[in-house]
């Protein structure tokens, strides 16, 4: 049985790996062995690599493709997709392609406006602490002139700040919510840095106020966070182009308009197909996030709660048929940037920058936006028309090939017994046995 360990982030990675080894790996070489072949054989990018977060044993890979042909306002560009699912970088490649020669992708940003929180217990008058809060707006402010004062240089900083009474929902709760602008800054380190300020000096200057001495009832922090909900830094992505120029292999662009369009009513309806659409969508989005060095678990939670903002969970994307035209759109929040955090640190996502032609954050942006829009197109198409397992299960057979371990020459074979069949594991497994046998 495992035992408890004490000191272990001031162990060496060797020596972390080896009580691992001990304690849960039963001493297995063939483990140990895979977990420092992963080790990056430039010791300073694996020192780089280890100082991302602690307790670092090794690396874990995934791979980075190329979705070319992506024209977004004109402008051409190859994406940079991290992912481990099979089918997301073709599917994107192919909807980029398909719309390249109808006039591309069109991609504008909404705002670019970031929140956060201060969350706050306070048991006495409401009037009494609108009152204190009103008195101490501008000392607030002035709380974070050092904090911002860079930001404010690249013409961000603090927007405003309001009280807000929050206790019809919750006794006794009340918020500062306050907004920012952090231009190509994702923002997070500069946003919660304000807010802590914020809140240390709200109750600093509370101790004095003579209101809540005399009533003996002080506002008391319970936090202060910023909000991975951004309703209002959004951005929207959109594809238009006559239906007749729809036209697929054995179906008319007014068939497949008529389909595609009723696949996404159906996923603004139905909140079951919804999520499931709108993890397609998201496909595309989290590839870029990830190879950019973003936070791809804010982005995911905030875009979620942006398709419940209605109450009901539905779809991101929208399409319709106006006249003889089929409009196709998404419109999501998007709080990344392209300074901070790992974007200008992960050399791989400074590499990613380079393909996307150094954008700034708004610009990346509308490419994140596009890629969701051409991942979500590519699912639909394939719904809609040929059905999801026939390409999905293509590009799987690799994966399944590679769990079977086997050959070149096995894997020429199996790929061209499948070009024309039904692609199975049960029945990959069942060829591959044929020929070893």
């Amino acid at each position: 049985m495992p035992s408890p360990v004490s000191g272990f982030s001031k162990k060496t990675k060797a020596e972390k790996i080896a009580w691992l080894a001990s304690q849960y790996l039963e001493q297995d070489l063939h483990a140990i062995e895979i977990l420092k072949s992963y080790w990056n054989q430039d010791p300073k990018l694996q020192q780089l690599h280890d100082d991302f977060i602690e307790n670092t044993l090794t690396n874990f890979y995934l791979p980075l493709g190329i979705a070319p042909n992506f024209l977004i306002n004109n402008k051409l560009y190859a994406l940079p997709m991290v992912t481990e699912e099979s089918s997301v970088v073709a599917a994107a490649s192919n909807a980029a392609k398909f719309w390249l020669d109808r006039g591309g992708f069109q991609a504008q940003v909404i705002s670019t406006v970031k929140n956060g929180q201060v969350h706050i217990n306070y048991f006495g008058k409401t009037a009494e602490l609108t009152a204190f809060f009103n008195q101490i707006k501008p000392i607030l402010i002035e709380s974070i002139a050092d904090t911002q004062r860079n930001m404010q240089k690249r013409g961000g900083g603090l927007i405003d700040m309001i009280l807000v009474d929050s206790t019809k929902d919750l006794e006794g709760y009340y918020q500062l919510h306050c907004t920012f602008e952090t231009g190509d800054a994702m923002g997070a380190n500069f946003i919660n840095t304000c807010l802590e300020s914020f809140a240390n000096t709200l109750e600093k200057e509370a101790t004095t106020y003579n209101a809540f001495e005399a009533a003996n009832k002080f506002p008391e922090v319970v936090m202060s966070i910023l909000s991975n909900y951004v309703p209002d830094c959004t951005v929207k992505a959109s594809v238009t182009c006559k239906v007749s120029e729809l036209a697929q292999k054995n179906i008319s662009g007014e068939e497949f308009a008529t389909k595609f369009v009723r696949a996404i009513q159906i996923a603004k309806t139905e909140p079951r197909r919804a999520v499931t659409h709108n993890k397609g969508a998201m496909n595309g989005i989290d590839a870029i996030v990830i190879a950019t060095g973003n936070d791809f678990r804010a982005v995911e939670a905030g875009v979620h709660s942006y398709a419940a903002r209605d109450g009901k969970y539905t779809s991101l994307t929208d399409a319709c048929v106006e006249g003889d035209t089929f409009h196709f759109w998404i419109e999501i929040p998007l709080a990344v940037g392209t300074v901070g955090g790992l974007t200008r640190l992960h050399p791989m996502a400074k590499v990613a920058f380079k393909v996307l032609q150094q954008p700034d954050a708004q610009e990346l942006m509308k490419i994140i936006a596009v890629s969701g829009l051409a991942q979500n197109f590519a699912a639909v198409r394939s719904l809609t028309t040929t059905g999801i397992q026939k390409g999905h299960m293509k590009m799987h057979l690799m994966n399944i090939l590679n769990q079977l371990a086997a050959s070149s020459e096995e894997k020429e074979k199996t790929i061209s017994h499948f070009t024309n069949q039904a692609v199975t594991h049960s029945a990959v497994v069942t060829f591959v046995n044929l020929l070893r046998n």
